[in-house]
């Protein structure tokens, strides 16, 4: 008896995915505020202001990253090159992962300020964002990379 699996492929839309990214202003500017708030050394008493908006950019990239899989991605598309599909399937997969990342940053932030470690986390919380900060940045680099090879994909650009 022959068992024949199927397996599921993944595809962008690349319109609607560039839409979600360009329209997210407050997400993008959000992130680049912390990046540069996180450049020099944090005083102590910035602590709170800091873990706030900390809070404010999980909830920005909770939403964003849920109206990208809601209309930038697509289950069994009917054609789809491989290669594209295994980025599309890698870069979805990599959502729940930064995003964790992002709320245990946040609740370890938040513990220690209620603990009245503000010292600790003043030298802790600028190279731990900076670290999940490269990991997103290179996340929507290739996502980028992704809708326009997407792009090319559809109007037959390329080799």
């Amino acid at each position: 008896m022959t068992v024949l699996t199927q397996t599921a492929t993944v595809t962008v839309n690349a319109a609607f995915l560039q839409e979600i990214k360009e329209v997210n202003q407050e997400l993008w500017m959000l992130q680049a505020d912390l990046r540069h708030r996180f450049q020099r050394p944090v005083a102590p008493g910035h602590c709170r202001f800091l873990v706030d908006k900390l809070c404010l950019l999980r909830d920005q990239l909770a939403l964003h990253f849920s109206l990208e899989e809601a209309y930038g991605y697509f289950d069994d598309p009917v054609d789809v090159a491989p290669q594209l599909s295994r980025a599309a399937d890698r870069l979805r997969s990599e959502h729940k992962g930064l995003y964790l990342d992002l709320c245990e940053l946040v609740e370890r932030s938040e513990r220690m300020f209620y603990d009245e470690q503000h010292a600790a986390l003043a030298l802790w919380l600028g190279p731990e964002f900076q670290e999940f900060d490269d990991h997103l940045r290179l996340h929507e680099e290739r996502e980028n990379e992704l809708i326009v090879e997407a792009y090319d994909a559809d109007i037959g650009v390329g080799d």
